[in-house]
């Protein structure tokens, strides 16, 4: 079992998706041009991606790689597209979350940690069904939440820090019951925009953290 120390240029490279992710939340109050936002909303996440690609050895380190590359693509994609375009992007993400989750679940989780798991996703499939005051889109958006929530119930389960990957994930879950939200009752509030945000970019950001470093102790998946 080999450990892999992480570089200098590798934490020059974290921060700098922290920086690019941080510094995004000012993007709507500067006159930049629509390319130029669309790549900075995608660059922080970008960043992870290629940390994860510098720091992976085995496959696992490239599925943590797909899935911020899939959320870098529908960070962008929602902008250039629309929402439903990016959710498929983020969907495929979900997908390779679960795979990788899965292969790193835990021999035997704790009673509360197999109840938290088992509410969230119906919690989360019938809150995001609710949201919407389109009702027309309400079952694509369920569907999505089902696959959402379902990807932090396995990263809860899972063998990776739950004070970084399981808490990275319920703050994804967060992010986007937030933007569902912003379609029905918490249409126009200003600070739900940030929040989304927010939740999304450090929720990602654990997550990236928290596998990378479990991985680099070498361990393996079995």
């Amino acid at each position: 079992m080999t450990a892999h120390p992480e570089t200098s240029n590798q934490k020059t490279l974290l921060a700098g998706a922290v920086l690019a992710g941080v510094s995004y939340l000012a993007s709507g109050h500067l006159p930049i041009p629509v390319e130029v936002g669309v790549l900075w909303k995608g660059s922080g996440v970008t960043l992870l991606a290629v940390y994860a690609a510098l720091r992976a050895r085995t496959l696992d380190g490239w599925l943590i790689c797909a899935v911020m590359a899939f959320g870098a693509l529908g960070d962008m994609l929602l902008e250039v597209a629309g929402l439903t375009i990016g959710a498929i992007a983020f969907l495929v993400g979900h997908l390779v979350a679960i795979g990788l989750y899965a292969r790193w679940r835990r021999p035997r989780p704790s009673l509360s940690q197999i109840l938290l798991a088992a509410t969230l996703v119906p919690a989360v499939t019938v809150t995001a069904w609710l949201l919407p005051a389109d009702r027309g889109g309400a079952n694509g958006v369920a569907v999505y939440a089902f696959f959402l929530s379902l990807m932090a119930a396995f990263a809860w389960l899972s063998r990776f820090p739950r004070h970084r990957v399981g808490v990275g994930a319920l703050m994804f879950v967060a992010s986007d019951l937030l933007i569902f939200a912003r379609t029905g009752p918490l249409a126009g509030l200003a600070w739900v925009s940030p929040a989304v945000w927010v939740l999304y970019f450090a929720g990602q950001a654990l997550i990236c953290v928290g596998v990378t470093h479990r991985l680099s102790r070498g361990e393996s998946s079995r």
